[in-house]
């Protein structure tokens, strides 16, 4: 689930004005802001006692740092991390060195790119409220000052720049708001933006070639369906290089050295996304190209090509853990990096003038995400920041098994447990679902899981349930359109697997999830009602078909490709009969709703709708709003208070494990 926030302000560095706040933002009876939060508004949610607070205040100081860029020389990586309220951009000079803060502004900033060729000027995607609507900022480090780039309203997307540092590309919605187009601006003036495609849907960069002149075009119709294109830079004329019978995704691409290739990454091909090399000169490929990594047989999941060319630095998704390999490009050798610790890793950099390292965000489930870097010749890793944990032993922290269960058709169901330490009966335990639906929850820092296990004695479930991403293209298309009704059978098979565990109470059970996560969990209590206790949906869609008419238009048939066409009535009637609000009479558990105001993807509608049906039977429904968040919550005051009492309502319902003293 992406928590991003619209606008930012003209000035990085100015204050934000006040926001005027509306007086009942919203339908649910008995609404009222927090004195201390004025953006939170609540209904029945009791005050948080003070000795839960003080037991969660340390988990909820861990704070993360991700890779940005790196400069030319590798001696700077730009990193996105929080020391106030939200996620700002800092530099690090040095392996554990000072982090300089650069932009300092009321909401967060997690997408940057330094301009080659000069890193004291960068580019960063920021938006305003949750609401999505990113613009596109230039920072000139000499003198702090922000300007903003875009139009102020339209939705914006993406952040390319040229290695010759000549052309900024990013994607964007001006053009008639549902669209997304791709735009092209000289980085000298890149308020003379251009058009590359004015067609229908959703089209994005990725990259350009090494001296400028070409850029490499997505066409996105869902994540099993984009095709790719070479655009020239100066023409704008586009060119597929993927074939146009059949369909797969474009998990990433990158110009080959001389820019006469790209490296593809599809699962156009095999069930899994592999590496093929095209040719940019000649027609798409006809039959199956031979795959650069058939040796590997999950997904590649990033890539990035040395300045030289001669290096393919390759992470791979193994069973939710990353693995990390390199190609060589004339042997077409695949070498394996063993350096990195277990855990997840994603966004790998280049130095622009560089191919002996490589940067990247390396976390696992002892610590949160951090900076490291590779040195490709060595084979070593060194790590560049390490984020706090609010002051916890990392060494207390619970690792979770990768366990596998049955379910229907046939299907296995892989999942992380996080199980207590000195429990003395059964554990409660708490079922989280991922959202996307496309998504994968994999073995990386969890907070709240860390909560659960050391402080309350809760277990905590991760599944992985059909439609994951992860498992091969055959697994994740299990639950798209209509099939999605036997998708459900995974919460039966998760809930059957705790209770045929002896150190699990199957008796009490909570969920918890938020976005489709949030769709799971209240099919959950609504269809299998004596089975859960309590249930936390967070942004979480209550009614498929309303979600799909109500969902911001530059995304509604991207997920009607996912969830069916509800202007289908074939269609429709399944997504009815799924749907958590048609069955909220059958609903016995408590019940937990937080949403963003701001929300693009999933509006205030479907958790508003939910609450109030179910309140006709069970009127003790606790309800959240944040006024000032979109999907999900990126500011630090409002996510501490969404967790605290998220965790505050399963202690209650659930109770706590007996547990022995610590050691």
């Amino acid at each position: 689930m992406s928590l991003l926030a619209t606008q930012a302000p003209a000035t990085a560095q100015s204050p934000r004005p006040a926001v005027a706040k509306p007086s009942v933002p919203s339908q649910v009876p008995g609404i009222a802001s927090l004195p201390e939060l004025p953006n939170v508004w609540v209904s029945n949610v009791p005050p948080v006692p003070e000795d839960v607070r003080q037991r969660l205040d340390q988990y909820l100081e861990a704070r993360s740092a991700s890779v940005q860029d790196v400069s030319d020389d590798g001696k700077q990586v730009l990193i996105s991390t929080r020391f106030g309220n939200t996620s700002q951009l800092h530099v690090v000079e040095m392996p554990m060195g000072a982090r300089t803060q650069l932009t300092f502004t009321d909401e967060p900033i997690n997408k940057a790119r330094f301009l080659p060729g000069d890193s004291r000027t960068l580019f960063f995607l920021q938006d305003k409220g949750g609401g999505e609507f990113f613009q596109v900022f230039r920072l000139d480090r000499r003198t702090g000052r922000s300007e903003l780039l875009t139009d102020g309203k339209s939705r914006h997307e993406e952040l390319v720049v040229s290695p010759d540092g000549r052309w900024l590309s990013y994607a964007g919605t001006g053009r008639n708001g549902k669209d997304t187009d791709v735009y092209v601006a000289p980085t000298s003036d890149p308020k003379q933006a251009r058009r590359v495609t004015e067609k229908e849907g959703t089209w994005q960069p990725l990259e350009f070639s090494r001296d400028g002149s070409k850029l490499l075009v997505q066409q996105f119709r869902a994540a099993d369906d984009s095709d790719l294109y070479v655009a020239d830079v100066k023409t704008g004329a586009l060119r597929q290089i993927t074939p146009k019978e059949g369909k797969g995704s474009v998990e990433g691409a990158v110009f080959t050295h001389d820019g006469k290739g790209v490296y593809l990454v599809t699962d156009r091909y095999s069930d899994f996304s592999r590496l093929y090399l095209l040719d940019v000169e000649k027609s798409p490929p006809a039959g199956t190209p031979e795959s650069l990594t058939k040796a590997v047989s999950w997904d590649v999941t990033d890539l990035a090509l040395s300045p030289d060319g001669r290096q393919l630095a390759l992470l791979f998704n193994e069973d939710g853990f990353t693995t990390m390999s390199v190609l060589d490009t004339r042997t077409r050798a695949l070498s394996r990096v063993d350096s990195l610790p277990k855990g997840v890793a994603y966004g790998l950099r280049f130095p622009n003038r560089r191919s002996d390292v490589v940067a990247l965000s390396f976390g696992d489930t002892s610590g949160p995400i951090d900076a490291w870097t590779v040195d490709l010749k060595a084979r070593k890793s060194t790590r560049w920041t390490r984020s706090e944990v609010g002051g916890l032993d990392p060494s207390s922290f619970a690792a979770p098994s990768l366990v596998r269960y049955p379910s229907t058709d046939g299907v296995q169901v892989p999942a992380f447990l996080y199980l207590p330490r000195n429990v003395t009966s059964k554990a409660p335990v708490v079922v989280v679902f991922h959202g996307g639906p496309e998504g994968q929850s994999r073995p990386a820092f969890n907070a709240m899981a860390q909560y659960l296990v050391n402080e309350l004695g809760i277990a905590m479930l991760i599944p992985n349930v059909r439609g994951s991403t992860g498992y091969g293209k055959a697994y994740r298309a299990m639950d798209d359109g209509v099939k999605r009704e036997q998708s459900l059978a995974d919460i039966g098979a998760t809930l059957d697997y705790i209770a045929s565990r002896k150190d699990l109470d199957a008796s009490r059970v909570g969920v918890y999830g938020g976005s489709y996560g949030g769709y799971m969990t209240l099919a959950t209590v609504a269809f299998f009602p004596e089975r859960v206790r309590a249930a936390v949906d967070v942004v979480g869609i209550s009614s498929l078909p309303s979600f799909l008419q109500n969902t911001q238009a530059y995304r509604r048939d991207l997920r009607r490709a996912e969830y069916g066409d509800e202007r289908d009535p074939k269609v429709r009637a399944v997504q009815e009969r799924i749907s958590p609000l048609g069955s909220v009479d059958r609903i016995r558990a408590a019940l937990y709703v937080q949403q963003g105001a701001n929300d693009p993807r999933v509006p205030q509608s479907e958790a508003e709708q939910i609450v109030q049906a179910v309140r006709k039977r069970a009127p003790d429904v606790w309800y959240m709003l944040a006024t000032d968040e979109g999907h999900g919550f990126q500011k630090k005051p409002n996510r501490d208070y969404a967790q605290m009492t998220a965790l505050m309502f399963f202690e209650k319902h659930l109770g706590q494990a007996g547990t022995t003293a610590k050691p």
